[in-house]
């Protein structure tokens, strides 16, 4: 069974804008590593039209970005299926898009008993939605040493019914004072 794996870039205070946050090449290598892992992308319609076609024009580039960034925009293109949650866009760009329009719980368990690579998924309300229903089994947090002041918090809006405990299973402290946090369900 694939794994639901949610990561995220978020400040000290919980932001998760993404124009918040210093994205550096240690950044950029950990989320590289982390969609080798992956052959689905899982995103909201905000987080989708952030994503695309910023990233696969980025890789089609061949100078102006240093070697960390363009390779995490060529793995992120190379994923071959990306998955659009949304009732508001009308049509997806590349062939390897679709967008899910049905039942969320029902189509991520579809997905998830699917033979494959894991499916990773990043945003704000998609993820919410998803540690709600109890899907997500990794979550990789990146935590920038900065304060953010103002913005989307990281699972802005949760309502869950009970606290659910993680187990950090991984962490990595960066040069640049960056730490990456890896939980899994405990």
């Amino acid at each position: 069974m694939r794994k639901l794996i949610y990561g995220i870039n978020v400040t000290l205070d919980g932001c998760c804008e993404h124009t918040k946050g210093i994205a550096n090449e240690e950044v950029h290598d950990y989320f590289t590593e982390l969609l080798r892992e992956a052959d689905i992308l899982l995103y909201g319609r905000k987080t989708y039209e952030l994503m695309v076609p910023f990233w696969p024009d980025m890789a089609k580039e061949s100078s102006g970005h240093n070697d960390a960034t363009h390779e995490f925009a060529r793995v992120f293109d190379a994923v071959d299926k990306i998955v659009v949650v949304s009732k508001t866009l009308k049509k997806a760009e590349g062939s390897n898009t679709q967008i899910i329009r049905t039942n969320l719980r029902e189509e991520i368990i579809r997905l998830k008993q699917e033979d494959g690579r894991a499916i990773v998924t990043g945003g704000i309300a998609i993820p919410t939605q998803l540690m709600q229903l109890g899907l997500i089994d990794e979550y990789h947090f990146v935590v920038h040493p900065v304060i953010g002041g103002e913005g989307r918090r990281l699972f802005e809006g949760a309502n869950l019914p009970e606290q659910f405990e993680l187990k950090l299973v991984a962490s990595k402290v960066f040069a640049s004072g960056h730490m990456a946090l890896r939980y899994v369900k405990g």
